[in-house]
């Protein structure tokens, strides 16, 4: 298990070096303008900069704080929501064709109603990240109570147990594994949201930032806003991972 551990990382390690290696080679020979395409040194550089000086941080708390708020609020309303549908095979069978047909609608294609509803703000911000991923949460919770083990289920009925201490004390706790692995997906979809919803209504991000620096030419500025959003979307699938394995450290 160590071993495999290592291994994993001395390969992920490697992989981000090639690279590295490669965007040094192709800005080296010139193979794309530096004014589109500057050089490993020159984007670290930029980022040492926005960090140092201040600029980046606030636009990358505003962006982590944004994908967070939506993300924990589609959680809540996924599990509340998925766990009520996931408990009854009745509200599964008509509620079920209604989901699959609101899963796949892209967000983007909400925009224009969040827009229309709550205007170009904050406020259509959190709509967009908050509708475009509850879905994987949701969905995974209700697959998660549709296979509780059926042993379970007649042992609840034997005992008399409510709908209500069903859900609490025999369905979720089945449904943990299949309700984080929604989550991990989910703040993935939020933080991508989160972006396209700063690009849109111009709010303090690294969304706003990046576009900025990509209208003004500062090629160096764009890509290190770009790396701070795949160290921010790094972080969380990592520390959610742990996460799970903390949480479900009892399955064994």
């Amino acid at each position: 298990m160590i071993r495999s551990r290592t291994l994993d990382i001395v390969l992920g390690v490697a992989g981000i070096l090639i690279l590295l290696g490669l965007w040094h080679l192709v800005t080296s020979y010139e193979l794309i303008s530096r004014v589109f395409l500057p050089g490993p040194a020159a984007t670290f550089r930029s980022l040492e900069r926005g960090i140092v000086e201040g600029a980046l941080l606030p636009q990358t708390w505003a962006t982590i704080e944004r994908m967070l708020q939506g993300w924990l609020l589609a959680s809540v309303v996924a599990i509340a929501i998925g766990s009520l549908i996931g408990v009854s095979s009745t509200a599964r069978a008509y509620l079920q064709p209604t989901l699959e047909f609101l899963r796949p609608l892209p967000a983007s294609a909400i925009i224009p109603v969040a827009i229309a509803v709550v205007g170009l703000s904050w406020k259509m911000v959190l709509f967009v990240v908050v509708f475009g991923s509850v879905w994987p949460t949701l969905l995974a919770t209700v697959h998660g109570f549709a296979h509780v083990e059926p042993r379970l289920v007649e042992v609840s009925r034997l005992l008399q147990m409510s709908r209500l201490a069903f859900i609490f004390k025999i369905g979720l706790p089945n449904a943990v594994p299949d309700i984080l692995a929604g989550m991990r997906l989910s703040l993935t979809v939020a933080l991508i949201l989160a972006v396209v919803g700063e690009l849109l209504t111009g709010e303090l991000g690294l969304g706003t930032a990046v576009l900025h620096a990509s209208r003004q030419y500062r090629a160096d500025d764009l890509y290190a806003g770009i790396i701070l959003l795949g160290v921010i979307g790094l972080v969380s699938n990592y520390g959610l991972a742990l996460a799970d394995k903390r949480i479900l450290a009892w399955k064994g």
